[in-house]
């Protein structure tokens, strides 16, 4: 039995690039996760439907457990481990602490990727926008309205909550 077919790849992922050499079938994901002991995104449903697996490439947000990593060689990732620079939590980050923004935390690091990215985009002007721009990302236990207070905190829009609290940028404890 032959060994499969190998392709050269090269990306740079969280700021380090990495030169490797990957079966074609492999998702950005499995790759991330299995590979790269890059464990903060989730895989959930492996289908592209709750939004746990959500990276940044090239500043957009992506379902990584729909794109095979070969299709993104040359391309920046960037997951939830690098969005914080050292000790120096990302103000999206910040704000999801702030506001309540998760209970269980397993969807977590895909709405944080997908609420930078949405920022990224800059199409979400309003809370309706912000309600539907992310909701490719499912919380299964229903922490939406801290995750909306933050989004819309961290982007600048008045959602008319006066709970919305505002971000402060702060560390990671030592």
């Amino acid at each position: 039995m032959t060994a499969p077919e190998r392709y050269p790849l090269t990306l740079r992922i969280n700021g380090q690039q990495h030169d490797m050499e990957l079966e074609a079938w492999v998702t950005l994901l499995d790759l991330l996760r299995e590979r790269l002991d890059l464990t903060g995104s989730k895989k959930g449903c492996d289908h592209g439907q709750c939004g746990a697996c959500t990276v940044l490439i090239d500043g957009k947000r992506i379902n990584s457990c729909m794109t095979l990593a070969v299709m993104q060689n040359g391309r920046e990732i960037t997951t939830i481990e690098g969005l914080a620079e050292g000790n120096k939590l990302h103000p999206m980050q910040q704000a999801f602490i702030d506001n309540d923004a998760f209970q269980c935390g397993y969807c977590t690091s895909g709405q944080i990727c997908s609420a930078v990215g949405l920022i990224n985009e800059g199409q979400a002007k309003t809370v309706a926008e912000v309600r539907e721009l992310m909701s490719g990302n499912i919380c299964r236990c229903g922490a939406y309205p801290g995750i909306r207070k933050a989004v819309c905190a961290v982007a600048g829009i008045e959602d008319g909550d006066n709970a919305v609290r505002p971000v402060v940028t702060g560390t990671v404890p030592a």
